[in-house]
């Protein structure tokens, strides 16, 4: 198994990957040519197969397993396969865990800690809430356990949902501490549920791409939705409660350009966002030094606005 991530320029290699991606397109001249983007656990890789019709292509779709032989190239700084022989492979040629990325931490171990601070809840209806989903729900705990947080970007990993609310959460707990302003009941609860609507935007690994939902309704309204349905199950539920947590769900993304449709008004809702802010921004940081360890300028990061790279110490 040759990991995508010990690929190096000039290599010419043999391995099965996950196809991820497959478009058709054409070079200036009319040609065609395939568009892959390859994964496994270790990241994707983008792979051209220049001659789609030679006799060493095989049939093959998007989300197969496939072997192919080709040369490791550089393009605009980073690494692609000019794929020149490729076959779908069948089952038991390959393993799949080797083509889900995963988090490096304990799922079970996070999930535990985030049952910790689900306890520290102590408003009973909003602790009523969160138990409906994260003690009491089993298919719900196992999506939530097994999700990515993005399709790409940050947390694009099995079991980084869990990875980043948690983070998300831990944030919201120094807040809570710094400043005097906040209620700590709704904050928390807030932060367990702001992402919760990515077990349904999202689909499973190794998929990992919009669901339908996802597409036309997008995780902030699909969360609201599941907030709502916990709150209709809990006798006396305070409306004004549930319409300040609704609010930190809706507006955690901050700007509306950014997809909340309203801008926090709530102390809560605010810290939320940025806790939400800071975990995906530093996570994206980390994975983008991760993938290129270098201590040379990496470029201009659209994200960041920024040209970057890593201290020189």
């Amino acid at each position: 198994m040759r990991y995508i991530n010990t690929l190096h320029e000039g290599e010419t290699i043999r391995a099965i990957y996950l196809c991820k991606g497959k478009r058709s397109a054409e070079t200036r001249n009319g040609k065609p040519y395939d568009n892959l983007i390859l994964q496994d656990k270790t990241g994707t890789l983008d792979g051209k197969v220049w001659d789609p019709n030679s006799q060493g292509i095989a049939e093959y779709e998007e989300m197969d397993f496939i072997e192919v032989f080709g040369e490791v190239t550089s393009y605009n700084g980073n690494l692609q396969l000019n794929i020149k022989q490729l076959h779908k492979c069948q089952e038991g040629e390959y393993q799949p865990a080797d083509y889900m990325p995963t988090t490096e931490k304990s799922v079970d171990g996070m999930y535990e800690m985030l049952l910790a601070y689900a306890a520290k809840i102590e408003n009973p209806y909003l602790k009523k809430m969160v138990d409906y989903y994260f003690r009491e729900d089993e298919a719900f705990i196992k999506r939530f356990k097994e999700h990515s947080a993005a399709k790409s970007v940050h947390h694009g990993f099995s079991g980084g949902l869990l990875e980043h609310t948690l983070s998300v959460v831990r944030l919201c707990e120094y807040y809570v501490h710094a400043y005097t302003i906040f209620n700590k009941d709704l904050l928390y609860a807030a932060a367990l549920f702001h992402d919760i609507g990515k077990t349904k935007e999202l689909s499973s690994f190794p998929e990992n791409d919009y669901t339908d939902d996802g597409q036309l309704l997008g995780h902030i309204i699909i969360g609201v939705e599941m907030a709502d349905e916990a709150i209709r199950s809990i006798d006396g539920f305070p409306p004004k409660l549930a319409s300040e947590l609704k609010h930190c769900i809706i507006a955690h993304h901050g700007e509306l350009e950014f997809g909340s449709p309203k801008k926090p008004a709530l102390a809560e809702a605010l810290a939320l966002n940025h806790a939400d802010c800071t975990d995906a921004k530093f996570q994206t940081l980390t994975e983008i030094f991760k993938e290129k360890d270098s201590k040379d300028w990496l470029g201009y990061n659209r994200l960041f606005e920024s040209n970057l790279r890593k201290t020189s110490i």
